[in-house]
């Protein structure tokens, strides 16, 4: 039995296995809309989630399983003081395989350990959120064609972005990766990543103005600044505008630049910029049921 409690899980190897598995379910869904007749997916959702949570759903029913489970921490038994692991003891006779968020991070790692079933880490605190760099890894070999060769710049809130920091452990595996940290003083990316980087000697740079680095830019990684994450809300407030991409922003791109957010969206990126081709944040949502619906099918051996 396999977990997926990060990117780094799986070797770049199963990955590309993983991405043309889910090509394949994007090209021919009529081949797999049967592969998961009465398996039963269990999302454990003990904090807010609209797109991963959907996503896992939608993906286990276009296979033809089943959903069941909760989508906050006050309509399960956690409410009542009961432990993570002692939920998922109880889930794993209920289901054949769980997503689970959480708040708190290490989570899904201790559900794992005493699970029966698979469990997929949907999201734990500020740590990792691997299904998000699943689906960004695919969006970025299907539309760009390759894993490598690029610079990619990461902008807005860099501290707690779970996202970012999934994403960029997972590109380092690749060749002539090249990032760019865009983000105020307050919101930076930790030291142990910058750390790792140098360790590497993967190049890296890091600015305030988005403006000056666009035209360098062969893929543009937007963030929201995370209200959830601040202890203060005047520090929020402060900060949450401090980047927005607009049309005046994406003339200084290059043509074939490509623009990617994990979404929700709040207003660091201007409605302007949706139309723009480049714009393939909407497309890399979608990105993400097919390669949920690879990765269930992966871990649950059910692979045509």
């Amino acid at each position: 039995m396999r977990h997926l409690m990060s990117p780094l899980d799986f070797t770049t190897e199963e990955l590309d296995r993983l991405f043309d598995l889910a090509n394949d379910i994007e090209n021919h869904p009529a081949k797999y809309a049967h592969t998961c007749d009465s398996r039963i997916l269990a999302t454990c959702f003990y904090e807010p989630s609209t797109r991963t949570r959907l996503s896992f759903e939608s993906a286990m029913t276009r296979l033809g399983g089943r959903v069941i489970g909760f989508a906050d921490a006050t309509s399960s038994s956690a409410a009542k003081g009961e432990s993570v692991s002692d939920t998922i003891r109880v889930i794993s006779g209920y289901a054949d395989i769980c997503a689970m968020r959480h708040p708190k991070e290490g989570a899904p790692m201790v559900a794992a350990e005493k699970s029966g079933i698979p469990v997929i880490n949907a999201g734990d605190g500020g740590h990792q959120h691997p299904t998000q760099t699943l689906t960004d890894l695919l969006t970025i070999r299907s539309l760009k064609g390759r894993l490598g060769d690029f610079t990619i710049g990461l902008c807005g809130d860099l501290k707690f972005g779970r996202t970012v920091h999934s994403l960029i452990n997972a590109l380092i595996r690749y060749e002539n990766i090249r990032f760019v940290f865009i983000s105020p003083e307050e919101l930076r990316v930790p030291d142990y990543i910058t750390d790792m980087l140098k360790e590497k000697e993967i190049p890296f740079q890091e600015v305030i103005r988005l403006e000056n680095v666009m035209p360098q830019l062969d893929l543009l990684y937007m963030t929201r600044v995370q209200k959830e994450r601040f202890f203060n809300e005047e520090d929020y407030v402060r900060l949450k505008d401090f980047y927005i991409l607009n049309a005046d922003k994406m003339s200084l791109a290059k043509k074939d630049m490509l623009v990617l957010h994990p979404l929700p969206r709040v207003n660091e990126i201007s409605v302007e910029v949706d139309s723009d081709p480049r714009a393939v944040y909407f497309r890399q949502a979608k990105y993400g049921v097919y390669v949920r619906m690879a990765l269930i099918l992966t871990l649950l051996e059910l692979v045509p």
